[in-house]
């Protein structure tokens, strides 16, 4: 589920590098009963749109989607004015198979790391766009994490709650949603979420707003503690 991130991480590391000048990250994913099977044993799916973040949530959405990111050392080649994807990191709690680790460390070692990389503080974020798989432990480790890092009145928000959960193909589409926020400065509610339902108290979007976007901080997580991280800002 952090593949995506993973990918894009990897690929600004390589530009950086002087390796390649230019990079296609592709992230595709659909729904199979293999799929299905392993998550319902899990009682992780809910029988509703997913709820994010919400205190009735019931459990995760499966969704699919493909999505693509060009990256590249040339700004000419966009036809719109591109958006820096300043850096990332990645962090495995090795907590659990399935689990994460439930103080949010793998997380809050990507989210610091980024920052690092970055050359952003946590007081110069907008808003963050998390993981927010509407299950119990996802959602209730991301808190926490956000909290660690002292972004808990950062606005926050899933995309999952609109599409469910896109697996391997998540990443790429929500940095793609969450460029797209920022080009328009707007920030997007996140969908199902009306009462605060978390270990740690978070700023969730509960409407659409218009606001002046400059940088973003895009997490992800997924099995076997693997967490990602990565920051995005407006040139």
């Amino acid at each position: 589920c952090i593949s995506g991130v993973l990918a894009c991480i990897h690929g600004h590391d390589l530009i950086k590098q002087g390796a390649y000048d230019h990079v296609v990250v592709v992230g595709a994913d659909l729904v199979s009963e293999f799929t299905y099977r392993g998550f319902e044993s899990f009682f992780a799916l809910s029988e509703l749109p997913c709820r994010p973040f919400d205190q009735d949530r019931t459990g995760l959405s499966l969704g699919e989607g493909v999505a693509t990111v060009v990256m590249s050392k040339d700004n000419r080649v966009y036809l719109k004015k591109p958006l820096a994807f300043l850096g990332g990191a990645s962090a495995n709690d090795a907590n659990h198979i399935s689990g994460p680790s439930r103080e949010g460390e793998g997380l809050f070692r990507a989210i610091t790391e980024a920052m690092k990389q970055a050359g952003t503080k946590s007081d110069q974020i907008d808003f963050v766009n998390a993981h927010g798989t509407a299950t119990r432990y996802n959602d209730d480790m991301e808190s926490i994490a956000f909290h660690r890092a002292g972004l808990e009145l950062k606005a926050v928000n899933s995309f999952k709650g609109y599409y469910g959960h896109t697996l391997g193909a998540a990443g790429v589409l929500e940095l793609v949603l969450s460029m797209q926020s920022m080009q328009n400065d707007t920030l997007i509610k996140s969908l199902g979420f009306e009462n605060e339902g978390t270990a740690k108290p978070l700023n969730v979007i509960a409407d659409n707003e218009s606001k002046k976007i400059r940088t973003v901080l895009k997490t992800a997580s997924g099995f076997g503690g693997c967490n990602a991280a990565a920051i995005l800002q407006k040139i």
